[in-house]
C-alpha cells in the first residue's frame, strides 16, 4: 500500500509539475523567413509566376540544404542564415530547361536580433536587411528590378522584397 501512495505521489509531482511553456505549440512564430513576391516588370502592379525555379544556397551556407527545390509559383519564402550576417542565393529561372535557363544571384546582407520566445521553444532570430539585396551583375540577368517593401523581417505575413522580371 506504501507503494502505491508514493507511486501515486510520484506521478501527481510529474504531471502537476510542468507548465504550459514545457511545451512549444507548433503554431508558436519561430524564426521568419524572407518573402519575396514576383511581378511583371513591364504591368508592375501585376503578380507574375516564375517557372522551374530553383534555389541553391551558396558560399558556405551550411546551415541550409544544397538545394531548397524547385518552384513555380508567384511567392517564395527563403530562409536566412541566423549564424551569419549575409546569405546568398543561386536562383536559376526554368532550371529544367537546358536552352532557356537563367541564374542569377541574390546576396542578403542583414543584422540580427535574438528574442526569447519561451522556455519550451528557445529562441528565434528576427533580421534587418542592411540596404538592398545584391544581384550579381552580368550580361543576362533575368531579376531586372528588385525593391524592399520593409526591411524588418519580424514575420511571414507581409511581402519583404518584390522581384520584378
Amino acid at each position: 500500500m506504501r507503494k502505491i501512495g508514493i507511486l501515486l505521489v510520484f506521478f501527481c509531482c510529474i504531471f502537476l509539475g510542468c507548465e504550459k511553456d514545457d511545451l512549444c505549440d507548433g503554431n508558436t512564430i519561430t524564426t521568419p523567413r524572407v518573402v519575396i513576391e514576383f511581378y511583371d516588370v513591364n504591368i508592375p502592379a501585376n503578380l507574375k509566376t516564375v517557372s522551374n525555379l530553383k534555389v541553391t544556397g551558396v558560399d558556405g551556407n551550411t546551415n541550409l540544404p544544397d538545394s531548397l527545390g524547385v518552384f513555380t509559383g508567384t511567392t517564395i519564402l527563403l530562409p536566412l542564415r541566423a549564424s551569419q550576417d549575409n546569405t546568398k542565393y543561386s536562383l536559376i529561372l526554368n532550371s529544367t530547361s537546358t536552352a532557356n535557363a537563367n541564374e542569377d544571384f541574390l546576396q542578403f546582407n542583414y543584422t540580427r536580433n535574438n528574442v526569447y520566445v519561451s522556455r519550451a521553444c528557445g529562441y528565434k532570430t528576427l533580421f534587418e536587411l542592411q540596404g538592398n539585396p545584391s544581384i550579381t551583375e552580368d550580361t543576362n540577368n533575368w531579376i531586372q528590378n528588385l525593391i524592399v517593401t520593409t526591411t524588418k523581417i519580424n514575420d511571414e505575413s507581409e511581402t519583404h522584397i518584390k522581384i520584378y522580371f
